[in-house]
């Protein structure tokens, strides 16, 4: 359970698009997250019409799935080519604009209004830009953030959040002595003190 080989692990954005461009995506995957199928009820909590985010989202599948149930879905991701691959893998009519806030930062928006993916760095967002969330579904992105960077993630991730918001957060569990990650390895103690 010692995250040492990992600690110092860096890995850059250009190592992201670099995944996406060469289709080396074994974390994305084809269907709904099972994991959210059974604990949905936790993200929703019996209320409907949500604001669900999907921190460095790729093309995650659950993002329709939450946006046809009628929830709005917001998600954030450095590749564009991910992003356009989601609208046009489930033949979603989109809009492309600029993000005033970020520079260079793009929002592609479902025509129907209810999908809206920035494509940016996840820490150019904030509060101000994409407002605050009924939900969280974090099924790679705590840990696909550089151990480094975790800290500074969850005090955004915490910033996003309503009061009363759910959070539905998938690790991994292995030896991080034997792959050097991403995925990383976060044991619960750490989630727990980063969360609080």
């Amino acid at each position: 359970s010692d995250v040492g080989p990992q600690k110092d692990r860096v890995v850059t954005e250009e190592e992201w698009l670099q995944k996406w461009e060469l289709g080396n995506i074994g974390f994305h995957k084809e269907q709904v997250h099972p994991l959210l199928q059974k604990h949905l009820d936790l993200l929703l909590n019996g209320r409907s019409g949500l604001r669900i985010f999907f921190p460095l989202c790729g093309k995650a599948v659950e993002m329709k799935w939450l946006a046809d149930m009628g929830h709005n879905v917001v998600g954030v991701e450095v590749s564009e080519q991910a992003l356009k691959e989601f609208f046009s893998e489930h033949s979603l009519p989109y809009c492309e604009e600029p993000v005033p806030e970020i520079s260079g930062g793009k929002l592609f928006q479902s025509t129907s209004g209810n999908i809206s993916l920035y494509c940016c760095s996840i820490y150019d967002l904030s509060s101000t830009i994409v407002g605050k969330f009924d939900g969280v579904w974090d099924r790679g992105a705590l840990v696909a953030v550089n151990p480094c960077d975790r800290q500074r993630y969850v005090s955004l991730m915490i910033n996003l959040m309503e009061k009363n918001s759910s959070y539905l957060l998938v690790t991994v569990s292995y030896d991080p002595n034997k792959h050097k990650g991403p995925p990383f390895y976060v044991p619960e103690s750490e989630v727990q003190s980063l969360f609080g």
